[in-house]
């Protein structure tokens, strides 16, 4: 390229592109500026300017800049565009709203919600998803005399909520050896975890402490719901192991069909990542772990402590969820 040419050129993309922002060389500022904004000039009295390898190499810069620019734009201009369904903006304008009313106090850097959310074979990828952690106090009990105590603070949190006017949610999740062995049960339930709010979350060695009368009336308790993925098979589990019954309880997959119009058997997981746009860790290692074990990892801990969270938290994205229109639609016709 001759040196009248490159400065021709760049100044052809200058003009041409404008809404580029290119970093001119110091050496070639009084050219452009004569003819900024202007048609470009028919003389070459503008370009009679001695160049040196070194401006030739800061020139051959600045139009390799702008010709990228121009190629990204391009092909940003072709790409079809991608369709998504989302759901009802209302959702979101009002669900922050609803959650301080309720005095819950979700930050946005762990849950904060996926205002793109989409279904199909256009969702984004999982291996795109963060995953999500646990940012509150786990309080461990292991003994009998500490899950006592742990379940006297729930009962008084249930009681608060209920002297506030507002139905109390318990995230609750149960974990277990399992069996590998053909004709060898699975065994007892080990340990119990419980969530309220955003702030805590209770982990319950039972294999170690069994469950005292005080947390078996938690549990037995009408006033407070206990919310989980599949939770109906683990109040059946706790039933056979313990002898103790959960009264009032509500599975999170029934609950998203009945919001979404669906018939699918959701897991935690899944629901994680389709309503918040998150991965919940299931590592074999742990899920499949021994939690009978004598002291619970720490590793086992968060495990634990994520799960009950993720299924309060669940719960209420589900709560603030509209019902699906098909039904209202079907309500109308039948009255």
């Amino acid at each position: 390229m001759s040196m009248h040419g490159s400065l021709r050129q760049l100044r052809s993309l200058l003009f041409v592109d404008s809404k580029y922002e290119c970093k001119v060389p110091a050496q070639f500022a009084k050219i452009f500026e004569k003819g900024k904004g202007m048609e470009m000039p028919n003389s070459d009295s503008d370009w009679d300017y001695p160049l040196t390898d070194e401006d030739l190499r800061a020139i051959d810069t600045v139009i390799s800049s702008v010709k990228r620019h121009r190629l990204d734009d391009d092909a940003s201009a072709r790409s079809p565009p991608k369709l998504r369904r989302r759901l009802p903006s209302s959702l979101f304008a009002s669900q922050q709203q609803q959650q301080q009313q309720r005095g819950l106090n979700i930050p946005n850097s762990s849950f904060s919600s996926c205002s793109s959310r989409c279904y199909g074979r256009t969702r984004s990828p999982v291996s795109h998803f963060q995953e999500i952690k646990f940012g509150g106090r786990i309080v461990y009990s292991r003994t009998k005399k500490e899950v006592e105590r742990s379940a006297q603070e729930l009962l008084d949190f249930v009681e608060a909520k209920k002297k506030d006017g507002g139905q109390c949610y318990l995230g609750l999740d149960l974990e277990w050896r399992p069996s590998f062995r053909r004709g060898v049960s699975p065994g007892k339930v080990a340990v119990m975890q419980i969530c309220g709010d955003n702030s805590c979350c209770h982990v319950l060695h039972l294999i170690h402490s069994g469950i005292p009368k005080n947390l078996q009336s938690l549990l037995e308790d009408d006033t407070s719901l206990k919310v989980g993925a599949g939770i109906a098979n683990d109040a059946r589990k706790l039933w056979k192991d313990y002898d103790v019954s959960i009264n009032t309880f509500q599975d999170l997959s029934d609950r998203a069909n009945q919001k979404l119009g669906d018939r699918k058997k959701w897991g935690l997981s899944s629901l994680t990542e389709m309503l918040l746009c998150k991965k919940l860790p299931k590592p074999n290692i742990l899920r499949l772990g021994n939690w009978e074990v004598n002291v619970l990892s720490n590793e086992q801990l968060k495990y634990a402590a994520v799960d009950a969270y993720v299924s309060f938290y669940l719960n209420q994205v589900l709560n603030d969820y509209p019902d699906p229109v098909i039904n209202e639609a079907k309500q109308m016709d039948a009255t």
